[in-house]
């Protein structure tokens, strides 16, 4: 069989953690997939997966194998787009992700300039506050913040954000201004479970962290929620900063604790694709790059 062919098939498999997974992914018949992982293993001389009842895991020397036949894929791809010309001009269907709020302040602002400019493109937009991965739900570009697990991706780091504590003016005045986390046991709180899905809020103190089990009235399964009862006064929030980015500077919200907060967290635009990547993932990641870099509340 094909070797390229061979490796598309482990790859498949591999991320699917299944032959039946990895044959839907491909539509090829689960027969067909058990096949050809069979044949590249002996042709390789080595167990590359390791079967059981309910699930395919990957072999040592499987997950050597698998990091290298993903770039080895990308990189036909980045070739065979590279020939067909489509390098040219941004065409195609585009799939960004972002988290739920930055996604809609930050990104969507990107994507209808992009489309706008390219107008022979299509893009879909994923805003989930969670980890995506690229591979299995199709993504071709994304925005993470905090440090990145996966080294795969390539990255450009476009700013940086940080975790701050805030209310409204008149709350702070009828309520007092917390002077330490400890302070925040006489407060009414309001988490994010998207932000803070646990009681306990980190801060860092003189290289130290500071620790402080808090027990919110109100919690919201969105950030937009929590932004809200807080500006309505009704006490203090844990956010990141870019989503009262607008209500600091306008003064309707104001940080407390500032000398606890933690280090920064880096924001990243990301991507699979190389250096002869197409058209329209070049454009757009240049688009966001710039944009989010000249974004003063980023940086």
């Amino acid at each position: 069989m094909d070797r390229f062919h061979l490796m598309n098939v482990f790859v498949a498999v591999a991320e699917a953690e299944s032959f039946a997974g990895g044959a839907r992914r491909l539509k090829l018949s689960p027969p067909a997939v058990t096949r050809a992982v069979v044949a590249l293993e002996e042709q390789l001389g080595v167990r590359l997966l390791t079967r059981t009842t309910r699930v395919v895991r990957v072999t040592e020397a499987g997950a050597r194998y698998l990091e290298d036949a993903r770039r080895i894929i990308i990189e036909m791809d980045e070739a065979d787009a590279a020939a067909a010309g489509v390098n040219a001009t941004p065409r195609g269907q585009l799939a960004v992700t972002a988290p739920v709020l930055f996604g809609k302040l930050y990104v969507m602002p990107i994507i209808t300039e992009f489309q706008t400019t390219f107008d022979q493109t299509t893009v879909s937009a994923l805003f989930v506050d969670r980890i995506v991965n690229f591979v299995d739900e199709g993504m071709d570009v994304g925005v993470r913040i905090g440090q990145l697990p996966d080294s795969s991706l390539r990255a450009t780091r476009v700013g940086h954000v940080r975790r701050v504590v805030v209310g409204t003016p008149a709350y702070l005045e009828q309520h007092g201004i917390p002077q330490t986390p400890d302070d925040l046991t006489k407060h009414r709180l309001v988490a994010s479970s998207g932000v803070t899905p646990s009681n306990d809020w980190v801060f860092h103190h003189a290289g130290e962290k500071v620790t402080a089990r808090v027990q919110p009235r109100i919690i919201a399964n969105t950030n937009d929620g929590t932004l809200e009862a807080v500006c309505r006064g009704y006490g203090l929030t844990r956010l990141l900063s870019y989503q009262v980015a607008s209500q600091l500077a306008s003064g309707e919200l104001k940080t407390v604790l500032g000398e606890f907060e933690g280090p920064e967290l880096p924001v990243h635009v990301i991507h699979r694709e190389g250096r002869h990547g197409s058209a329209k993932v070049r454009s757009f990641v240049n688009l966001a790059v710039e944009r989010l870099r000249a974004d003063k509340a980023l940086n």
